[in-house]
């Protein structure tokens, strides 16, 4: 049997054993961290300006999360989670700067979707995956309450940015 590898951004991962959902992965992170969340159920959406009109705050309040490959020198691409306030855009030139590679661009959807571990469009501001480092803008600390899908279409989270922080543990850099 494997050891189990710690992960900043949560619980332990343990290879070769079926992992909970992301949806309750996220749940238990909140429970164990203290974290006092509200759970917001809606139609399903999974685009940033729809769901945070269904969910009814600012566009700004919106935590909205890409998975953005960076090309460096090994071979393969290194992965980070951008996280940037929803009325903003990732700026993948300053991603590639900071993460210490020439070039930056959005991961295919699969690798989004395996790194993420759930479908496009609920990727959640948390990573799960030893392979996944978060940044976070800066600007998204500015409001109080964030917003974001729970790992699902139809059900949406809502936590203080002081908790996002203090769970997450992003490194917090200017990228949009």
């Amino acid at each position: 049997m494997r050891d189990e590898q710690s992960h900043p951004s949560g619980p332990a991962v343990v290879p070769d054993r079926p992992q909970p959902s992301t949806y309750r992965r996220l749940i238990d992170l909140f429970q164990e961290g203290g974290v006092a969340y509200r759970l917001i159920d809606h139609p399903p959406e999974g685009q940033t300006v729809r769901a945070s009109e269904l969910r009814g705050h600012r566009l700004s309040a919106a935590a909205k999360c890409m998975v953005i490959a960076v090309a460096g020198p090994e071979p393969s691409p290194r992965h980070v989670l951008a996280v940037v306030p929803g009325d903003r855009r990732v700026d993948l030139k300053q991603v590639a700067r900071v993460s210490g590679g020439g070039k930056a661009r959005f991961a295919d959807q699969s690798v989004a979707e395996r790194l993420g571990a759930t479908v496009s469009g609920t990727i959640t501001p948390f990573s799960f995956h030893p392979d996944l480092d978060v940044l976070a803008d800066p600007a998204l600390f500015e409001e109080p309450e964030l917003y974001f899908n729970a790992a699902r279409l139809d059900r949406s989270v809502a936590i203080r940015a002081a908790d996002y922080r203090r769970l997450a543990r992003p490194e917090v850099v200017a990228i949009t």
